[in-house]
């Protein structure tokens, strides 16, 4: 695990898109080589999708060969309503890249059978080779996709009933009526996401500050499901100043002095190997 803290959301959002940038375009993508990426939505990852689909337009960045796999969708909302997370990601981001729309997957919250729906999810991912790299966000009680305090570590994905601090939270999306917020979600798993070869979690924000701390500053625990992440051989944590107020700051000065030698090792290389280290 590593903790990348930048200055404000703004950087956090750019370091985001640059990251995804450079993994697509090492990768190569072509026919019969897809890069497969994991996607969330939320407030938090708006302004990488932005930046995402700026690099498409100026023809550095391709998604013609590209699969993504969504974290999540609330059940029983119709696609076509402004807080789905179809629309989301239609409007937000897949309408303005030239993604094959088969490719782009989100699990169907209006499906017959729920429960077959999250193991088809789950076979599609692996029929795609597995995700590349998975990325996310979290609320401010630590939950990562709509794993909710107290979710297995282990677990895949399944229908979720959510918690009452995020029906709280989410009720803001819909017209602050907490009796049009969805009660239960389909969402992938902790394992799921444990399963990437790369993660990489988003967190803006004060009101994310005591989940970071948690998350890093403290041991794995499935009431802070993000924790799980420290695990992960290849986890990075992206956040802002505001969100480390609650981190010690033994731990701020360990973290950024991590990154000012990472960012010296690539200034004292060859200026066509710096582009391929982040």
């Amino acid at each position: 695990m590593r903790l990348i803290i930048l200055e404000d959301a703004s950087v956090v959002a750019d370091w985001a898109a640059q990251f995804v940038l450079q993994r697509i375009t090492q990768f190569a993508p072509g026919p019969g080589r897809h890069f497969v990426l994991g996607l969330p939505t939320g407030g938090t990852p708006l302004g990488m999708y932005r930046k995402l689909v700026q690099f498409h337009k100026e023809g550095r960045l391709s998604f013609k060969y590209v699969t993504t796999f969504n974290m999540d969708e609330y059940v029983g909302l119709p696609r076509e309503h402004p807080e789905s997370y179809h629309y989301y990601m239609w409007n937000e981001f897949f309408k303005h890249v030239d993604i094959d729309p088969n490719n782009a997957h989100v699990l169907d919250g209006n499906a017959p059978d729920l429960a077959a729906e999250c193991r088809r999810f789950e076979d599609l991912i692996q029929q795609a080779g597995g995700v590349h790299l998975f990325i996310g966000g979290i609320g401010p009680d630590g939950h990562i996709a709509f794993n909710e305090p107290g979710s297995s570590l282990v677990s895949r994905t399944r229908v979720k009933t959510l918690a009452y601090d995020t029906l709280d939270a989410n009720k803001r999306f819909f017209g602050n009526d907490m009796s049009k917020v969805p009660r239960q979600a389909l969402t992938v798993g902790v394992g799921t996401v444990m399963d990437a070869k790369e993660v990489m979690i988003l967190i803006t924000g004060v009101h994310k500050a005591l989940a970071l701390a948690k998350a890093v500053e403290e041991g794995v625990n499935h009431m802070w499901t993000v924790s799980a992440f420290q695990q992960h051989p290849q986890a990075l944590f992206i956040c802002d100043e505001d969100a480390t107020l609650e981190l010690r700051v033994k731990t701020v000065k360990y973290f950024k002095a991590l990154s000012e030698e990472h960012q010296k090792m690539i200034a004292d290389r060859p200026v066509d190997e710096q582009r391929l280290v982040h």
